[in-house]
């Protein structure tokens, strides 16, 4: 007697469950049909394997596997489906298994609705039809799947399976963000964190010592279903969770969202997409970060402050920079008399003297020069008068930023349209090839023109848009000396809040050999 193994999937959602774990309705019905035509055939039924809730196009679906395992090991003679679309949607598996591996293990294939059977002689073709057929199917479906996901992304709602940590699912709306009240106040703290001078590394062992569970093990404490593959201590707080986060625009109330696709509805591995093809939608949810914060954290970033070896950052990391050079200033740690002490010296003479600003200055030194000019400018702008006066410069200086920001975006249009128009050349190039007009030599030649033009073209249109985002955050971070002179009436001690605020840039210049002075220049954010 001939062993049969009845094989039933089921792709979408069964609505007619009673209970999770219960067989749908439709699995119940194939299963129904199924084992009375192997009964009319006399056959006896080694197995039943039943895939629920797994698309036609996974070929990593849990029973199938174990059915095809099954197979090869000489257990079946006979694979019995409904239709050849509940074996498999992919011509591939289609040609690989039922038309390749089934004849050489000397299985047959039969599925009841479209009547293949690979005992027919003939039969072959209509088999290769239907399989040709579910792969469009498979298509079609992956297409419409990516254009609904996208209508969604572009009208601002959230399509991702997971919230992002600090916020969860609306219970009536999931394509909606609410804030989580017990998250979004350790988001809060990791930014402030940030901002005082502590460093991912800092962040991220305050978390695990004071046992703050890391986003991972937040999921899970909260019922999630989310699945790591990342094992062990990979689930604790790291410099890698923090960083993310910090750069996390979510948190200021955007959704930033087809940052990556997968290759293809056939390869599930995915694929970055170029920053300008984003789906970017502001104002879509309730932030957890204030303007001001991300705008000092954002700058922060940009200057890609080091951390020393206790996790935290320098007061004036990558503040300080050679007036001659413009090289960094670096931190370095010195002894006198028995006493440490902390010094900056341009990095151009920490591996040879290319520089002629070779003198270091004392950090204390420097810190209290600094701490003397901010407290000038404090008492300077305590006057009413003044702080009128500095207003009115500033608005100035806002109008010319606004200006150079009309002309940025026009470039930006123009760019867009000759990358547009580029694109469109390239198709009836290659017909042109094709049909025999220009040479294969002539086409190559052509084509390496028109990347080198394309690549030139997206080469400025990335350096126009960082410009871009330099001016708005220019715009963000200049705060009015009003609210400064409220916020700090006497200052004794430096913090990086503080500096950040206050200062952009300080020059070290040249020391004078005769008289020991050298020319330090503060370059102000207000």
């Amino acid at each position: 007697m001939k062993k049969v193994a009845i094989y039933a999937r089921l792709s979408d959602e069964d609505k007619d469950k009673k209970r999770k774990t219960d067989d749908s309705e439709s699995i119940q019905n194939q299963k129904s049909m199924l084992i009375s035509y192997a009964l009319e055939k006399g056959w006896e039924i080694f197995n039943i394997y039943s895939d629920d809730d797994y698309s036609g196009g996974d070929k990593n679906r849990p029973e199938f596997k174990k059915m095809l395992e099954d197979c090869e090991n000489g257990k079946i003679d006979i694979v019995l489906c409904k239709s050849q679309s509940r074996f498999s949607r992919e011509l591939e598996v289609i040609e690989h298994y039922i038309h390749g591996k089934f004849i050489e293990w000397q299985i047959r294939f039969v599925s009841i609705v479209d009547n293949a059977d690979t005992e027919i002689a003939g039969n072959k073709k209509s088999r290769q039809i239907n399989g040709l057929i579910n792969e469009w199917y498979l298509e079609d479906l992956s297409d419409n799947i990516r254009k609904t996901f996208k209508h969604k992304r572009e009208k601002g709602e959230f399509v991702g399976a997971f919230a992002p940590y600090g916020y969860k699912k609306h219970p009536e709306n999931k394509n909606k963000l609410i804030i989580d009240d017990v998250a979004s106040n350790i988001v809060r703290a990791i930014f402030e964190m940030y901002v005082s001078g502590k460093g991912y590394r800092a962040i991220a062992i305050y978390l695990n010592k004071t046992g703050v569970p890391s986003p991972i093990e937040y999921k899970k404490l909260n019922g999630s279903n989310f699945i790591c593959s990342l094992a062990g201590d990979k689930n604790a707080w790291n410099s890698n969770t923090i960083c993310k986060m910090l750069q996390n625009e979510t948190y200021i109330g955007s959704l930033v969202q087809g940052k990556r696709t997968n290759i293809s509805y056939k390869n599930q591995k995915s694929k970055q997409i170029a920053k300008k093809d984003w789906t970017i939608i502001k104002n879509c949810h309730e932030p957890i970060i204030d303007m001001e914060t991300w705008n000092t954290v954002s700058s922060l970033f940009r200057k890609r402050t080091r951390q020393q070896k206790n996790g935290e950052v320098h007061v004036l990391s990558r503040k300080v920079y050679c007036s001659e050079c413009q090289k960094v200033f670096s931190k370095n740690v010195g002894k006198s008399n028995g006493n440490v002490y902390y010094y900056l010296n341009c990095k151009s003479n920490q591996k040879n003297a290319s520089c002629e600003n070779k003198y270091a200055i004392r950090l204390d030194y420097l810190e209290e020069l600094i701490v003397n000019e901010i407290n000038k400018i404090i008492k300077k702008y305590s006057d009413k008068s003044s702080i009128e006066t500095a207003l009115q410069d500033y608005e100035k200086l806002e109008e010319k930023t606004d200006k150079k920001k009309v002309f940025l975006e026009k470039e930006i249009e123009q760019l867009n349209k000759s990358i547009e128009d580029k694109q469109k050349l390239y198709k009836p190039m290659y017909e042109d090839k094709l049909k025999g007009i220009i040479s294969e030599e002539e086409f190559i030649m052509l084509r390496d023109i028109f990347h080198e033009e394309l690549e030139t073209l997206k080469k400025r249109l990335l350096t126009i848009e960082e410009e871009l985002e330099k001016e708005a955050t220019k715009e963000n971070k200049k705060l009015s000396i009003e609210v400064l002179i409220k916020k700090y009436n006497q200052v004794t001690t430096l913090n990086r809040v503080m500096v950040e605020e206050f200062i952009n840039k300080i020059y070290i210049g040249i020391k004078n050999k005769e008289t020991k002075e050298r020319e330090i220049c503060i370059e102000w954010n207000i």
